[in-house]
């Protein structure tokens, strides 16, 4: 290792001179509080910003034990971390100048939810920050005295402001640590209860528009119907009261505009701890809740789809259904039974983006189509079976299927965003149609999963295997992209980023097992608890743009590659 000045005395000798002799620059340099390791440092002022690391070690930084001795508190931690360091680069920054991305200085800027990243890794004896420097040119020459601002004033200032225990807002740390525990509290006791999920009293639902994930100001607060309130005891919260959504089938209804879609939004990300102030802190869902939509065009390879479609006019085979363009219907078919494929255990359906002729038929059109000239088994009718026979529950949003009301265990009305428990309501105007369909019926559903990811889905080009991350929509291995438009859980990036360096580690490092697939992704993971996200990344230093994603969205990317091989 090289100190700091030895790194003074390089930027003067490359000073003026091409650009490409900034490589010159990478190694580790002892900066006295902490080590500056300047991991990778971009080919031309234009391209992907340079890696860089600073590790302090604990007998400077000083961060208290008992704050991350657990995973959970460890995440949110790490998470308060990064979001200071973010701050704190805008608050730090100096004017630099040159051409191209020369100044910039980054690291992942989180959303609402907390995540597991790789941007700042907290352990017993260092923190270790990972983040991103544009190194500063004039066209292509080196531009030693900008980068010089950077790399003596700015970072030791960031450094020191939210490195080091003492000059840290220690009680927000320490209250942002509980919060945590007590999201993740009642997500345990959720299964005790027989819950899937929570909505506490003065939850802020609303967002500030479709663009924004921050609360509404001045929004209706959330207010549970007192039939379906429950309360949890928790350690730093004291007592926390709100609507209990139990085990079964529950229906969300209510008017247009009033609060259906919000509500069940809410519950989609409620997999996830929120921070204070997102109005969401304590909308706690089974972390395997998943949901659902119709995928017009996506692919799907190999999926037993045959418990709602069968018998195709085409003859088409069902049980290993394979389409490079599916239709909505059977879009949906396949993405519900690839989410019990991967364990998921709470359904989150919204009618307005679904396949109608997938979720229901009415009497009418049951008499004027016999079920025999009918291939699609729609929803309603496997929604009970499902749970009574599988423990998988669903919450739905209907709007204008009074149908459903046979089936469900529980109807909440959303007037206005006021939540009013209207159960016995709806059943008194239920007719018993779709309960005599099941029972005569009689469905038993029985759903093997015992597909395989072969070695040789992700292929390697002439310059390896090459990942691209597009937004939150698109994942690109080889420049063949995987649309995720439809896998709404994923709230950042950094998880895609994630998802595709497991996909290309995978290949040569689990696909070889002999496992099914779920319990392929299951090794990944268990991989990755063991030795860290970081660990996938087989780069120098390990990259800092990784989020972790659930099981759920791995699975969700693997089956909407077109080149899957199962």
């Amino acid at each position: 290792m090289k100190n700091s000045e030895a790194l003074k005395k390089d930027l003067d000798r490359i000073d003026g001179k091409s650009y490409r002799l900034y490589k010159d620059l990478e190694g580790e340099y002892d900066f006295g509080n902490y080590t500056l390791c300047i991991d990778h440092v971009q080919g031309d002022p234009f391209a992907s910003p340079s890696r860089v690391r600073v590790i302090v070690n604990q007998n400077i930084a000083k961060f208290p034990k008992e704050l991350f001795d657990n995973k959970i508190k460890n995440i949110a931690v790490a998470d308060y971390l990064t979001r200071e360091f973010y701050s704190s680069i805008n608050k730090c920054c100096v004017k630099v100048f040159g051409s191209g991305k020369s100044g910039l200085l980054a690291i992942s800027k989180c959303p609402q939810e907390i995540l597991n990243r790789t941007s700042i890794i907290i352990d017993e004896d260092k923190i270790e920050a990972r983040f991103y420097v544009g190194f500063p040119a004039r066209g292509r020459s080196v531009l030693s005295r900008e980068l010089e601002k950077i790399l003596y004033n700015v970072i030791p200032s960031i450094v020191e402001k939210t490195l080091i225990y003492k000059n840290i807002n220690s009680e927000k740390l320490i209250n942002r640590v509980k919060l945590v525990e007590d999201q993740e509290y009642i997500r345990g006791e959720l299964q005790n209860r027989g819950l899937v999920a929570f909505v506490a009293n003065g939850s802020m639902l609303p967002r500030e528009s479709g663009i924004s994930t921050k609360a509404l100001r001045g929004g209706t607060l959330f207010i549970s119907p007192k039939e379906l309130e429950v309360e949890f005891n928790t350690e730093s919260q004291g007592i926390i009261c709100g609507m209990g959504i139990k085990k079964g089938i529950t229906l969300i209804v209510g008017g247009g505009y009033h609060g259906k879609s919000t509500l069940l939004k809410a519950l989609e990300l409620g997999v996830y701890n929120h921070i204070e102030g997102d109005g969401r802190e304590f909308v706690i869902t089974d972390g395997s809740a998943l949901k659902i939509r119709a995928e017009d065009s996506r692919c799907v390879t190999k999926t037993d789809i045959s418990l709602f479609i069968s018998n195709l006019p085409n003859g088409k085979d069902t049980l290993e259904f394979c389409t490079e363009n599916a239709s909505g219907s059977t879009s949906q078919a396949a993405s519900i039974i690839e989410g019990i494929e991967s364990s998921a255990k709470v359904l989150l359906i919204d009618e307005d983006t679904s396949a109608t002729n997938f979720m229901m038929r009415d009497e009418l059109m049951q008499k004027l189509v016999c079920r025999e000239k009918e291939p699609i088994t729609p929803f309603i009718e496997i929604v009970r079976p499902l749970y009574k026979q599988k423990g998988i529950s669903t919450i739905i949003v209907v709007g204008s299927s009074g149908d459903f009301f046979d089936v469900a265990d529980s109807v909440v009305q959303l007037d206005n965003y006021e939540a009013v428990d209207v159960t016995e309501k709806a059943k008194k105007l239920s007719k018993g149609h779709i309960i005599k369909r099941i029972n005569d019926r009689n469905l038993k559903i029985d759903i093997e999963f015992n597909r395989q990811v072969k070695v040789g889905t992700i292929k390697s080009g002439e310059k390896g295997i090459k990942i691209k991350t597009i937004g939150l929509d698109t994942l690109s291995i080889n420049r063949e992209d995987i649309d995720l438009r439809a896998v709404e859980q994923i709230v950042d990036t950094e998880q895609i980023n994630a998802i595709g360096s497991i996909m290309k580690w995978a290949e040569v490092s689990i696909m070889n097992k002999n496992l099914n697939f779920e319990n392929m992704v299951d090794n990944i993971i268990c991989e990755i608890e063991k030795n860290g996200l970081i660990s996938i990344e087989r780069i120098k230093g390990g990259s800092g743009s990784l989020a972790m994603p659930r099981k759920q969205e791995i699975m969700a990317a693997y089956n909407r590659y077109r080149n899957l091989k199962v």
